[in-house]
């Protein structure tokens, strides 16, 4: 049997093959891409949560106290260095550096089950506090969000 191969189903075929290659790079967790979307869950933090301060935020044990726990139970999506996994989206980026600590705090108490981030709320508020001081600590990357 031969197949014949016209000008209209390559076209077919390719615009495809495209919508296959951009669908599986815009949300690529294997190489730490991720769209700006999934930054989407900081911006619905209840007011009265996005107000909230780091009560640590002074304290200098916090940020060490929380790269111990980044390191035990965020490292494995997010990256050593917080840059990205291959789960868990970038946390160096703009929108999560100049988020308040409070909303950090809410997005970690809540988690964002649908994206495959638990809930930490079963995580003491002080170690909670602490992770927020680390994350809070790296400062943001020159890298964009979407690359």
């Amino acid at each position: 049997m031969r197949v014949r191969i016209t000008p209209p189903s390559i076209l077919f075929w390719s615009a495809v093959l495209m919508a296959g290659i951009a669908t599986g790079q815009s949300g690529d967790s294997s190489s730490g891409r991720f769209d700006k979307s999934v930054y989407a869950e900081l911006a619905k933090a209840p007011a009265k949560a996005a107000a909230r301060h780091n009560p640590l935020e002074s304290d200098p044990e916090a940020v060490a106290g929380g790269a111990k726990l980044f390191e035990r139970h965020c490292a494995e999506c997010h990256g050593a260095g917080a840059d990205g996994g291959k789960k868990g989206p970038s946390l160096r980026v703009v929108e999560v550096q100049q988020s308040s600590p409070g909303t950090l705090f809410w997005v970690l108490s809540n988690g964002v089950v649908r994206k495959g981030m638990p809930v930490w709320s079963r995580l003491p508020e002080p170690q909670r506090w602490q992770l927020i001081s680390y994350i809070k600590s790296l400062g943001a990357s020159d890298k964009p969000a979407n690359k």
